[in-house]
């Protein structure tokens, strides 16, 4: 079975990577599936806790009530089963639209190995500093200052298949070039020099 083709966005919070996937969702041309790695992880995660507590009620939690154990311990697995998820997808022939934060080597890694053998187009998502504090300030669901402290680790890589500027972009005219360069069959490049550096 040929895999799906996977548009893997990489960006900070608040770049606009998930209203560039709902874009690409709405659009009957190619099909996608979508895979957020927010919503991905929040429902495995709450989906993990609840089980831990209604099956184990008298744990000890030794003070990590608060659930910042249970994410530094659980964070790297499931970022490891996201990626492993969004294989599975394309290997089932799935389109799979991402949006990711790849924030560290562990992350990248992680998600190389597991993605190398798969079409994969790499595509940046950002926008100015001082646009990701305005928009975090709409959103009001997210810490003021997130993207900021992501910026320079997320945005470290110098390959990508294509680049979009958000501030001067809108969300419907990047998924028209992502629909363009696939329906150029063009090589998707970026991935497989960034997985070469890494070796």
């Amino acid at each position: 079975m040929k895999p799906g083709i996977i548009v893997l966005l990489n960006g900070t919070s608040s770049s606009g990577k998930t209203s560039i996937s709902n874009e690409l969702l709405t659009q009957i041309d190619i099909p996608f599936q979508h895979l957020s790695i927010d919503n991905f992880c929040n429902g495995i995660f709450h989906s993990y806790t609840d089980f831990i507590n209604s099956t184990y009620p008298s744990i000890e939690t030794n003070g990590a009530e608060d659930g910042q154990l249970t994410t530094q311990i659980l964070t790297n697995p499931l970022i490891s089963l996201y990626y492993s998820t969004i294989k599975l997808f394309s290997a089932m022939g799935n389109n799979v639209v991402v949006d990711s934060v790849i924030g560290n080597d562990k992350w990248f890694s992680a998600c190389i190995e597991l993605l190398s053998d798969h079409p994969v187009i790499f595509v940046v998502v950002k926008c100015s500093k001082e646009e990701l504090a305005r928009r975090e300030q709409l959103r009001g669901d997210r810490m003021v200052g997130l993207a900021s402290e992501q910026y320079d680790n997320v945005y470290c890589f110098n390959e990508y298949d294509l680049e979009f500027n958000t501030e001067i972009m809108r969300s419907s005219e990047c998924a028209n070039e992502i629909l363009n360069f696939i329906r150029s069959n063009k090589e998707y490049t970026a991935f497989k020099k960034l997985i070469k550096g890494k070796v």
